[in-house]
């Protein structure tokens, strides 16, 4: 069984970071896609960052075009876990971020994940 445990959200200022954990298993992370999307109130869920599985040349990053330079996803294979690095924070950037996994990035990105964890509260004071 797949499971997918987030934890690092909380409350931050604005222009601070937060890191967030996605710690898969059952599922080696190495081997599928892997990415967070985030709800924030009022609001549907939205793609925001996304790894692709290992391979020759190693991974791809998809990013949010909201998000672009100011996060960054990365993976810890022996951890089997992935990160949200998020810096410079704004308040638009409240929101639960979830981790998800799938086959493939496309299916990913929109929102296809085979596996979604619990959630983790994101929340930036301006």
């Amino acid at each position: 069984q797949v499971q997918l445990v987030e934890s690092g959200g909380g409350l931050v200022q604005a222009g601070g970071s937060l890191r967030l954990s996605c710690a898969a298993s059952g599922r080696a992370a190495s081997d599928y896609a892997m990415g967070w999307f985030r709800q924030a109130p009022g609001k549907e869920r939205e793609f925001v960052a996304s790894i692709s599985k290992t391979g020759w040349g190693g991974s791809s990053l998809y990013y949010a075009d909201s998000v672009k330079g100011r996060f960054t996803i990365s993976r810890d294979r022996a951890k089997n876990t992935v990160y949200l690095q998020m810096n410079s924070l704004l308040s638009e950037d409240t929101a639960v971020y979830y981790c998800t996994t799938a086959e493939t990035i496309p299916a990913l990105r929109n929102g296809r994940g085979d596996y979604w964890g619990q959630g983790t509260q994101v929340t930036v004071s301006s």
